[in-house]
């Protein structure tokens, strides 16, 4: 057989993840001589051998490599005869910046055997990893992936870390974040005045005694600070919510075992997968009737955000600690996560009674993800630690490098670069100079990663949006893009999909082409078009965005003309029904809304579940929790008006919901049948519409029940359903479809901000 030189190009998940002594040993074992390197793209290799042997490495290659490593692509050149006479791993090569950079990843199963073996060097040490496992993301300056690209380059690493990191067969072979105790990060256990109180194993028993003793401690983690309370005292749970000035929203949890978690919710086969999945995310879950957690981690609702350890240091801490504690955003509201010691001294010091840091630089915040199941698929609802930065493919390539940068809520951002779209981590509401802050650092770590510098700017359509107006500064053409619209290619985008579509998008706010607040929308993609097909009848916004804080106005206008109950009268006092009344003919101070997100908020009020809010999608979430699954799936009346542009009238729905008030119809009878409804108003104009790809996007959809219920009933009515799975249904996901926007609207149109569908 004839030996051949082969070139191999490769891309996907190829750095961080033990690819060089993969292919290092398999190299070995075939006898193939060449070499392997990291290169700025993903990893290339160099391989001779006769044909037949080189065609088993490719294949063992391909389908043996460990995860989390992937192979998404390669290219294959043939080259001209070395005669190598070994096979070698060299340095890292420079060039353009497109490798596939890893999330951080939870901690092994070989590590955890190390840090609780007292016979193994690194016993109880809180940052050990491989080549398997550990920061990735969170720690990453630069490609290709290097520990002097890293914010590790400021440990340097003792003889056996320097043995083991050169060793190809051992699993921290070029494992980047390698360290010990010798030679690694450390902890320290300070107060509030950032004196030190204690080091290394005294500050976890520290750590532990302060939390039985129901204090809150602020704990340096993996992509930012944590807030820990134990979750059985309620009033050390209290005191967290007061001082975080978080009153009512979920609060996550974090368990020792998987099998706690089971003793406190509904863990089925696809939740325990994520769970104990590398990417270790926070999993939604239904409580069981005997939750035995403090009541105001999740007050008056059904479901549990639930997550395991996913570094050393938490499991170190729950193995000690026995059982589940809080393990909240390191913030306060409306702020992005503290990733700084003496940031958190700053900003968390009015919350925590004790830091525990480490010196390990976080080189960007990276909060945990958050994710559902639903008919058995994961469904994103934050897209962060675990998952980000991972590419997603697109359906083609886009002809420039292209920069998207989301919403005003839940902001992400996404860069295009040929077929592949890099979205951020979750970097949160844009309403504070910390978050905005936090967006440009972003956008700048993503330039630096990748050498990226963006031919074209994608925004949203809403003037007013922070992400628009730093669009709006920008010199590069830019391409506005209306909000549902956007909602509609991120799904398209994700599961490759060609128009037609009938897209039903459904949120809270959405700037629309006429001025007013869309958010009950269906749009009929055409190739390069689209049209409003059909929405939801408007209703006004008495006083404006206050309305979204204060549901009870939704209510209020939601009644016009009509008897309201008593109770949402009592909701007010007299001359607050005198300045609403007043407000409602002034058609400037009250706009107009077509939002499903709204409507919901209304319901909810007029129900008493939620009158105001102190966090966004608070009324949705009360008018969600009091469905119960098992009632007949009765739907309420409701007129469709039209034919071209529909309009969905809710008014006969509306009166009869009055009439069940009046009734004394239970609250949970009333929120099933509203849910039925909005299924039924879904099906009913998929079906005049006649497109058989129907995709669902927009925040309503991260409600289980209604999506689950929509797929259901366009199934059984004959349609093909698609919806959000690998980026949230709500505004994280409107990057995507912001960038994918660009591919039906190429060209010379783009500097002149033609409108979307117009």
């Amino acid at each position: 057989m004839t030996a051949q030189h082969l070139r191999v190009t490769v891309q996907g998940k190829v750095q961080g993840v033990g690819f060089r002594p993969f292919a290092y040993r398999l190299a070995k074992g075939l006898g193939v001589n060449g070499w392997v390197q990291n290169s700025s793209r993903g990893a290339v290799l160099s391989l001779e051998a006769d044909a037949l042997i080189l065609a088993e490495f490719l294949e063992r290659l391909r389908t043996q490599l460990p995860p989390p490593g992937q192979i998404e692509d390669w290219e294959i050149e043939t080259y001209p005869l070395v005669h190598f006479t070994q096979f070698e791993i060299r340095a890292s090569v420079p060039g353009p910046k497109t490798a596939t950079i890893l999330p951080d990843l939870a901690t092994c199963p070989a590590c955890l055997v190390d840090i609780f073996d007292p016979q193994n060097r690194r016993y109880r040490y809180p940052f050990t990893n491989c080549t398997h496992c550990g920061p990735r993301y969170s720690i990453i300056e630069g490609l290709p992936y290097d520990r002097g690209a890293t914010s590790m380059r400021a440990f340097p690493l003792c003889p056996a870390c320097e043995q083991e990191y050169r060793d190809p067969g051992n699993r921290r072979f070029h494992a980047q974040p390698n360290a010990c105790p010798a030679c690694g990060p450390q902890i320290e256990l300070w107060d509030t005045t950032g004196q030190v109180i204690a080091q290394k194993q005294e500050a976890l028993t520290k750590t532990l005694e302060a939390l039985q003793a129901g204090k809150i401690v602020a704990i340096k983690g993996l992509g930012g600070f944590q807030l820990w309370v134990d979750a059985h005292q309620e009033g050390a749970v209290q005191r967290l919510r007061q001082r975080k000035h978080r009153p009512a929203k979920p609060l996550a949890v974090m368990y020792p075992q998987l099998n706690q978690i089971a003793e406190d919710c509904d863990v089925g086969q696809e939740e325990a997968d994520l769970l104990t999945s590398p990417a270790a995310p926070i999993v939604l879950l239904r409580k069981k009737s005997n939750f035995s957690l403090a009541p105001s981690l999740a007050p008056n609702n059904p479901e549990l955000g639930a997550m395991l350890p996913c570094t050393p240091l938490h499991h170190l801490l729950l193995k000690d600690y026995g059982g589940p504690v809080v393990a909240t955003s390191g913030n306060v509201a409306g702020e992005p996560i503290c990733i700084e010691n003496a940031e958190a001294l700053q900003r968390l010091s009015a919350i925590a009674d004790l830091f525990l840091v480490h010196n390990r630089p976080i080189v960007r915040p990276v909060d945990d993800s958050v994710v559902r199941v639903i008919q058995g698929q994961p469904l994103m609802i934050r897209r962060s630690r675990g998952y980000a930065p991972l590419p997603l493919t697109l359906p083609q390539a886009l002809p420039s490098p292209t920069l998207a940068v989301g919403g005003q809520l839940k902001n992400t951002l996404a860069i295009a670069m040929g077929n592949q779209a890099y979205l951020s981590q979750h970097i949160g509401d844009l309403d504070t100079p910390a978050s905005y802050q936090t967006f440009e650092n972003t956008l700048t770590s993503l330039a630096q990663l990748y050498d990226f510098q963006p031919q074209v700017i994608v925004h949203d359509g809403h003037p007013d949006y922070l992400s628009t107006q730093y669009a709006a500064r920008c010199p590069q053409p830019k391409l506005a893009v209306q909000h549902h619209y956007a909602h509609a290619l991120a799904v398209m985008a994700e599961h490759h999909l060609a128009p037609p579509v009938l897209a039903v998008t459904w949120d809270g706010t959405g700037y629309g082409l006429d001025g007013t607040i869309w958010g009950g929308e269906f749009l009929r993609l055409k190739n390069s078009s689209w049209q409003r097909v059909a929405h939801l009848a408007p209703f006004p916004l008495l006083g404006g965005e206050q309305a979204i804080k204060d549901p009870r106005r939704i209510a209020l206008a939601l009644c016009s003309g009509q008897d309201f109950p008593t109770s949402l009268a009592q909701a007010f006092s007299t001359q607050d029904l005198k300045n609403l009344d007043a407000l409602q003919i002034q058609p400037y101070l009250c706009p107009l809304t077509s939002s499903v997100g709204r409507l919901f908020d209304g319901v909810s009020a007029l129900l008493g579940l939620c009158q105001t809010v102190t966090f966004e999608g608070q009324a949705a979430m009360a008018l969600a929790a009091a469905v119960e699954e098992d009632l007949p799936s009765e739907a309420y009346p409701f007129d469709l008006e039209g034919t071209d542009s529909q309009l969905i009238h809710w008014r006969p729905m509306l009166r009869a919901i009055l009439q069940d008030l009046q009734s004394g119809v239970s609250a949970t009878e009333i929120a099933t049948r509203f849910h039925h409804t909005l299924v039924a108003m879904l099906v009913a104009v998929a079906q005049s519409q006649r497109t058989p790809q129907i995709v669902l996007g927009g925040g309503c959809f991260q409600n289980r029940f209604l999506l689950e219920q929509s797929i259901i009933g366009l199934r059984q009515a004959g349609f093909e359903v698609y919806w959000p799975r690998l980026v949230p249904p709500n505004d994280g996901g409107l990057a995507l479809g912001q960038l994918w926007a660009l591919h039906y609207r190429q060209g010379p149109a783009l500097a002149k901000h033609s409108p979307e569908g117009q």
